[in-house]
């Protein structure tokens, strides 16, 4: 095999929008910044959330229950 081919491989974290920290290795050295992870994503949590274009998290029931501006 030739040397200098392939990337390095570092110790990096993935940072998610919800707080959650992942410690990985990847070729990245830098922090990789996520919107939704397995810590947060409806799928493993089985809570139904919307998440804006923003990148925040809302929950849908907390949504509903805030009163719509002008009542």
């Amino acid at each position: 095999m030739k040397r200098g081919v392939h990337p390095g491989y570092y110790n990096t974290k993935i940072v998610c929008v919800c707080g959650n920290v992942i410690e990985t290795r990847a070729t990245v050295k830098d922090t990789v910044h996520v919107e939704i992870c397995s810590n947060c994503h409806p799928f493993f949590t089985g809570k139904q959330k919307l998440v804006d274009t923003a990148g925040g998290i809302k929950d849908k029931n907390a949504e509903a229950e805030t009163p719509a501006a002008g009542a």
